[in-house]
């Protein structure tokens, strides 16, 4: 019903106003770990906007990526699917497959690797810690304000649904709100909850043998100024049963950049991943890297990295790690 009012209330004649735009992006990667050389393919990205009308815009994003399940070696992602209609101003209601709007990396980069300021995504994202897509409803608000403020609030479904179903009658919640009080910098803090039925996937296929109640709470800070780049993001987790009781997880990490000129920038990241004895929504693997590396930017579609990484971990022995990479859009 409400995709309906939505595409009823867009005029006919705003129709023949549509604008779409296809880009792509992709990157390759060579690794060194001390053994041995490795050379890899990224994700292709497929990006599509398209202005429906003056009201109503559609956006997509679909990943070709190397997957060692399937029979061809690749396998074909859909990452977003979002339609958005502008109610007023600069409010809006989006309905879809998002990108979680839980913190600043996930809420304003998308898979095209030439814009990341580093090689890869900090480490948090690859623990789920927290969910990197919903799929629901969003309300949306931008640059309110003298403040700039902006807000998002998400119903969908949660943790270890599918894009077409829930698993349970719970809906994941995220609320999240930010401050731009300079062009160059942003302030964000956000809210997640969800509740995970009995017998749902976890991780490394754990599943849960209790009810889960988890909550999410994220703060950053991103400033990407004409010489300095900052980006610190924190992530306290908390995850409750009946049978264990709470239990907190922490993860955060450090990006720092200086522009030596308008194409070099060094840089440095650390990431910190900290859980409570006992933690039953995670997989325990308490770690700490540090990388340095180097950015060289051809132009705003094309860049090259250099980075060192040491890479502590619970589950696994020190690894230092030299990586490069050539990122591309198109």
């Amino acid at each position: 019903m409400l995709l309906s009012v939505l595409f009823c209330s867009a005029s006919v004649d705003a129709y023949g106003q549509n604008n779409t735009q296809i880009r792509g992006f992709v990157d390759a990667s060579a690794t060194f770990n001390g053994k041995k050389l490795s050379f890899g393919l990224g994700e292709q990205d497929l990006f599509i906007t398209s202005d429906i009308t003056d009201r109503l815009s559609f956006l997509g994003e679909t990943v070709f990526k190397f997957d060692p399940f399937s029979e061809t070696d690749f396998s074909v992602s859909i990452e977003r699917i979002v339609l958005k209609y502008n109610i007023k101003g600069n409010h809006n209601i989006l309905l879809g497959k998002h990108h979680t709007p839980i913190n600043y990396w996930n809420d304003t980069y998308h898979h095209g690797r030439v814009f990341f300021p580093t090689i890869s995504r900090p480490l948090f994202f690859s623990t789920n810690l927290f969910p990197l897509h919903t799929t629901g409803v969003s309300f949306q608000g931008q640059n309110l304000g003298t403040l700039k403020f902006g807000y998002d609030v998400m119903f969908g479904n949660g943790l270890s649904s599918s894009d077409v179903l829930d698993n349970d009658a719970s809906k994941s919640m995220t609320v999240a709100v930010h401050i731009r009080p300079q062009n160059a910098l942003r302030i964000g803090l956000s809210y997640y909850r969800d509740i995970i039925a009995k017998g749902a996937d976890l991780h490394h296929g754990a599943s849960s043998s209790w009810q889960i109640d988890e909550h999410l709470i994220t703060a950053s800070v991103a400033s990407f100024g004409e010489k300095v780049e900052v980006l610190a993001e924190s992530m306290a987790g908390v995850t409750q049963t009946d049978s264990t009781g709470s239990r907190k997880s922490v993860a955060s990490y450090v990006y720092a950049g200086y522009k030596v000129t308008d194409k070099i920038t060094p840089y440095v990241r650390f990431d910190h991943l900290r859980y409570q004895q006992g933690e039953i929504g995670f997989l325990k693997n308490n770690t700490e890297s540090f990388l340095a590396g180097i950015r060289y930017q051809l132009n705003y579609l094309a860049v090259i990295k250099l980075e060192y990484q040491r890479h502590n971990s619970e589950m696994t022995a020190p690894a230092n790690t030299i990586s490069t990479q050539v990122a591309i859009g198109f």
